[in-house]
Order: C-alpha cells, then sequence, then structure tokens
C-alpha cells in the first residue's frame, strides 16, 4: 500500500515535469498580453500540474485496471 503511494507521487511528479518542459514550446504570446510576465508562468505551471496529474492518473487508473483482469483467470 505505501509502495503504491509512492509510485502514485513519483509519477505525478515526473508527468507535472514533463508536462512543464511539453509547454515551453507552445506560445503563449499569441494569447496572452504578457507571455513573460509572473502571471503568464503561474498559468503554465497550473497547466503542466493538470496535464501532467491527468496523464499520471490515467496511468496508475491502467495498471489498476489490469490488475483486476487478472481475477478473470484465477
Amino acid at each position: 500500500m505505501a509502495i503504491e503511494g509512492v509510485i502514485n507521487i513519483m509519477l505525478s511528479l515526473v508527468f507535472i515535469g514533463l508536462s512543464f518542459w511539453a509547454l515551453q514550446a507552445f506560445r503563449f504570446d499569441l494569447f496572452l498580453s504578457e507571455a513573460k510576465g509572473g502571471r503568464a508562468r503561474l498559468l503554465q505551471v497550473f497547466l503542466a500540474i493538470f496535464i501532467g496529474h491527468g496523464v499520471a492518473r490515467f496511468f496508475t487508473d491502467y495498471y489498476g485496471w489490469t490488475q483486476m483482469l487478472r481475477q478473470f483467470f484465477v
């Protein structure tokens, strides 16, 4: 149980980091008046958290579903 918690935390942090890295390629200056300002960076961090958590949740859910499928063959 504790190992699963650590794995979920690590997956979330990894995917948040990857999302933040991927969002660096997005051109925020087309949509925001101050693309280099503090509010734009905060928006970028929030988007990275939102996307990264969603992706990590997908992988943890998928792993859980595959574990449930084992019960078909028991």
